[in-house]
Order: C-alpha cells, then sequence, then structure tokens
C-alpha cells in the first residue's frame, strides 16, 4: 500500500531542488520523518552496529598498497600484484598510495565539489534533475522514490566517459577541476585493471580487452552536519554495480566497510585514493574475489565530501555480455552466474534502492549463496 503523506513529503522535499543542504539551510534541528532508518529494516543502530569495530580489533585497517615503481621492475610488481590479489579476495577494499594522481588535484577536487553545493540556490538548481539521460545532473538520493528511508546527502552526478560532457554542460564553478581530475583518474583505473587482471591470474590488458575501462561517471557527494546523526545514514549498506570504484575522501571519516561480522571504520589516509571492486567484477572473477558491502555514517560534523569514480559502461550503448570469465572455469570452478549486460545489470539494481537483497543474487545459477 502506498504511504500518500510519505510520498507527498518525498515530492516536495525534491521540489524544493535544494537537497539536504536546503533542509540544514533553514536551521532544522529534527531531520524529516522519512530519512529516518527504521532499526527493525536493517538493524543499523543497536549499539553494537553503530560502533565500528569492537575494541579489541580498534585497530583493522583495510590494507594500504604503496604502487611506487609499479612499473620499475618485474619482483616490484608481481608484489604489488600479490598485495592486490590478497585484498580483493580478503576484503573487496584497498587503498593505494603513490599512484599518480597528485595531491594538489585531489584537494582541488575536494573544493571544488564544496564550491558547488556552497554556490547559491538558484544556480545548483539549474543542475537538479532525475532524467538518467542527461550527463551532468545534481540531485539528492537517486533511490529517494523506491528506498525505504533517504540518506543524509546530495550528489552531482557527471558522465565522463567516453564521451564527456561539453563545457557547457559542466558547472563553471568546478569545471576544470573536473576535468582534470577525471584525466588522471582514468589513467589510474586503467593501471588498476592491469593489476586485477594479473592478480586473477590473466594477461594485464585482458580485463581492457573486454571493454570494462571504456566508460566512467564520477559521483561527487556532499553530507552536511546531520542534527540528528544516529537517526539516518550518509549512504545505506550496499555494493556498488560497477568493475570498481575509486574513491577520494576528505578527512572527516564516516565510511565503513562490513568485514567479518562487524562495521570497521576506513579511516582517511593523507593522499591515498580507496578502491572497493563492483559487483561485476565479483562476477568476472566467479565468486575468486568480492564486492564488499559498505556505508556512510551521518555525522554532526561537516560538510563531508568525497567524490567516487565508477568504472562501468551502463550509459553506454554496449551490448556485450559479461559472465565468469573462461578462462578462470574448470570442472572443480563452474561459472556461479548467468550472464549480464552492465545496462541490464544496473537497471536491476537502481530499481529496487540501497539496501536491498544483493543484485548479484538474481543472477546465482545456484541460489544457495
Amino acid at each position: 500500500m502506498v504511504d500518500t503523506d510519505r510520498a507527498k513529503e518525498l515530492k516536495a522535499f525534491d521540489d524544493t531542488k535544494a537537497g539536504v543542504k536546503g533542509l540544514v539551510d533553514t536551521g532544522i534541528v529534527r531531520i524529516p520523518e522519512f530519512f529516518v532508518t527504521p532499526a527493525l529494516i536493517e538493524n543499523e543502530f543497536s549499539a553494537k552496529n553503530l560502533n565500528s569495530c569492537s575494541d579489541i580489533e580498534v585497530n583493522v585497517q583495510i590494507p594500504i598498497i604503496n604502487l611506487e615503481d609499479i612499473n620499475g621492475d618485474d619482483f616490484r610488481r608481481r608484489r604489488i600484484v600479490e598485495e592486490v590479489s590478497e585484498a580483493c579476495k580478503t576484503w573487496g577494499f584497498f587503498q593505494v598510495v603513490n599512484h599518480g594522481v597528485p595531491q594538489h588535484v585531489m584537494n582541488e577536487m575536494i573544493g571544488g565539489v564544496r564550491s558547488f553545493n556552497e554556490q547559491s540556490n538558484e544556480i545548483k538548481m539549474e543542475f537538479y534533475s532525475r532524467d538518467n539521460l542527461k550527463k551532468v545532473k545534481f540531485n539528492s538520493n537517486f533511490d529517494l522514490y523506491q528506498s525505504k528511508a533517504a540518506n543524509w546527502r546530495d550528489t552531482l552526478a557527471c558522465v565522463m566517459a567516453p564521451n564527456p560532457p561539453t563545457n557547457d554542460e559542466l558547472p563553471e564553478i568546478c569545471r576544470e577541476e573536473l576535468l582534470q581530475y577525471s584525466d588522471h583518474v582514468r589513467r589510474l583505473g586503467h593501471t588498476i585493471f592491469e593489476l586485477l587482471a594479473e592478480a586473477l591470474g590473466l594477461k594485464p590488458n585482458h580485463l581492457l580487452d573486454m571493454e570494462c575501462a571504456k566508460g566512467h561517471f564520477i559521483l561527487c557527494h556532499y553530507y552536511p552536519p546531520c542534527p540528528e546523526p544516529n537517526k539516518t545514514l550518509g549512504i545505506t549498506k550496499h555494493t556498488d554495480p560497477d568493475f570498481f570504484t575509486i574513491l577520494l575522501q576528505d578527512q572527516i571519516g564516516g565510511l565503513q566497510i562490513y568485514h567479518q561480522n562487524q562495521w570497521i571504520d576506513i579511516h582517511p589516509v593523507t593522499g591515498a585514493l580507496v578502491i572497493n571492486l563492483g559487483d561485476l567484477l565479483q562476477l568476472l572473477s566467479n565468486d575468486k574475489f568480492k564486492s564488499a558491502e559498505h556505508r556512510v555514517l551521518s555525522k554532526h560534523i561537516g560538510p563531508r565530501i568525497s567524490v567516487a569514480c565508477f568504472f562501468t559502461t551502463q550509459f553506454q550503448p554496449f551490448d556485450r555480455l559479461y559472465g565468469p570469465i573462461k578462462e578462470l572455469l574448470s570442472d572443480e570452478n563452474p561459472p556461479l552466474y548467468k550472464e549480464t549486460t552492465v545496462r541490464d545489470y544496473v537497471s536491476h539494481y537502481n530499481s529496487k534502492g540501497l539496501g536491498a537483497i544483493p543484485s548479484l543474487l538474481h543472477l546465482r545459477l545456484n541460489s544457495s549463496i
């Protein structure tokens, strides 16, 4: 049954085109009901779950991999590949340092996102849209009308490859920052694809030849300070529906990964970028690598700013089918998933909203996952 009051509240919020920051700017001290994440849905806010780690394991962290001299000699590269392989099997997440993206480029990208969100509403509203055909759009919660609870964030989304927006389509206030960051992160993405292929025991160009790196889009997230951070999330727990994501986060923190039945903080490391595998790479690897659940807590302080670059071809008219890579299969390791196009997979993922049943399950050949 449709909750008509909730539907009206969602539409009224959406119609302001001012996002969560617009609510904060009004001086609210209580969050609207549709942002409240019911404890019964996800049990997010039990004392056990809201704390990121137990006292015993408070120092547990995702691996940090140093890419320095990656092409220096074979021994160094093999060592990096081994570290990537272990991180992908165990965590589905790792951080990289000495990755080739200059610190000033990352700082300017964070600053550009802040500038976009903190400019006048009149200018931001020009970009506000839920039209998936638009290469550049600003909104709050892509799944606002599908999710069980809205998240405390606003997002500027830009499809940057293979056919980037024209300069006029990009917001003037952060145009140069987006173009510069996109170029650097594209090159890093190619390196990561090579390392992932080698970590699977394949030739470096295997995933590139499968056109996995043909497209990427950038999500610029802005999380305003929340007056009731114990009642809502910055992002509901989810996996990413792409090959992998390169994430730039500021120093505020709040990103967590679900690992060995507990939530673990991914502490910001100066100069580092976070890499997390998406569902499509778990599918390609036939479960050798994992796409891990993660979330973002809301906080009293802020804004928190992050920039996620998704490597995916969902916005391109590609009909290529992706399934478990044939070279990885054998009688002892039969395929676990049906094939899918990227667009079909993402369409299914988006139809449910974040926090729903994992989307990979609907492709599983044997549902006892």
